[in-house]
């Protein structure tokens, strides 16, 4: 099996930030839930722009499943708050951001924005949630379920067209998975900004994550960002050695005993030398535009050809020409489009793209 290290570093961070308004303070929960409780009233489906100090965000028209009244967005974190929440606001780092800024950076720019609508913290920011992230092109993969020696009591697999396409391990606090990453782009999330961080590849590409939680973080004294810069090869290493391994099968009735797979001895020399793993990488907006300009022309066109059918189907024809089927994209287009709504309609869309909602 031949495979490559395409990329490490840390895909999801939560935490949770203790803030106190300051005297000259303009951040305004009242404020910020009436303007949510008016987006609700006016029966809108999408989030309303709105600029906050540093920052532009999202509002959203609702709160959010953990008991936050408010929610904010944008490319960067996704921040649930509440004057009376205990902490007051909890803030996932989204995962764009983590790859092309890094876990510094990012809280950096968090605290910034919070001084600038005179919110200053009171306490230490605490950790909730590390998700740590290591990328591999794999030409063909040469192990199953039974090739991973693990201490966890679950594990789960999910397969397509007979191919598992992920294998899982453990639960709360620490769950490993190991799963084809471009399948789950292509099916699911639709992140090809990843491409151009993977360099020459899209396909093929498997990644060995580790999901850790709060108790686990504790168990190593992490709880603030300085925490995980410190002991985060303390929080790795036992995971790759002693929890987790990838094997070779062999003869032997004492899989514990059988030889360690080159890719994970790959992984653990990497874990062992990596004093940091945020990854940065420039932040290139045309060519992400570009990508998502191409994806869109692609189920364009894909539909386009359904559309030729139909039509063919409808005149009797034997075949519709390309032509023909975007002059006749172009009646339906025009019999639905509303030039009242069509100027206002694309600058939501503007915004929701700049600010983070592909």
């Amino acid at each position: 099996m031949a495979f490559r290290n395409l990329l490490c570093g840390v895909d999801t961070l939560v935490v949770a930030e203790y803030l106190t308004r300051e005297a000259n303070s303009v951040f305004d929960f009242e404020w910020l839930a009436v303007q949510r409780d008016s987006i609700k009233q006016a029966k809108l489906r999408h989030s309303v722009p709105l600029v906050l100090g540093a920052e532009e965000f999202l509002l959203a028209s609702h709160g959010t499943g953990s008991g936050y009244p408010l929610l904010l967005e944008n490319d960067a974190f996704s921040i649930q708050c509440g004057e009376f929440n205990k902490p007051n606001f909890y803030v996932t780092y989204r995962s764009h951001a983590l790859w092309h800024y890094g876990a510094d950076e990012l809280h950096g720019r968090f605290l910034r924005w919070a001084k600038s609508v005179g919110l200053e913290p009171f306490r230490a920011e605490s950790l909730s949630r590390v998700d740590f992230a290591f990328d591999y092109w794999i030409d063909a993969i040469d192990f199953d379920e039974d090739s991973f020696v693990t201490t966890a009591v679950k594990d789960v697999q999910y397969r397509k067209n007979g191919q598992v396409q992920t294998f899982s391990f453990g639960t709360s606090p620490i769950v490993l998975r190991v799963y084809n990453k471009s399948e789950e782009i292509a099916e699911s999330s639709h992140k090809t900004w990843f491409y151009p961080l993977w360099g020459d590849t899209q396909d093929n590409v498997w990644r060995i994550e580790w999901e850790i939680r709060k108790a686990m973080l504790r168990y190593i004294g992490i709880r603030t960002f300085a925490d995980l810069r410190e002991r985060q090869g303390d929080l790795l290493r036992p995971l790759v050695e002693s929890s987790a391994s990838l094997r070779r099968k062999t003869a032997d009735s004492n899989r514990s005993r059988w030889p360690l797979h080159p890719l994970w001895s790959d992984l653990s020399a990497r874990i062992s030398e990596l004093d940091c793993l945020g990854v940065l990488r420039e932040c290139d907006p045309g060519a992400q535009l570009d990508e998502r300009m191409l994806r869109l022309s692609i189920a364009v066109y894909g539909y386009l050809k359904r559309i030729a059918s139909i039509h063919a189907l409808q005149r009797g024809k034997a075949q519709v020409t390309k032509e023909d089927a975007m002059t006749c994209l172009g009646r339906q287009i025009d019999r639905l489009h509303d030039p009242l709504l069509w100027d206002g309609e694309v600058k939501r869309r503007m915004d929701e793209t700049r600010l983070g909602q592909w």
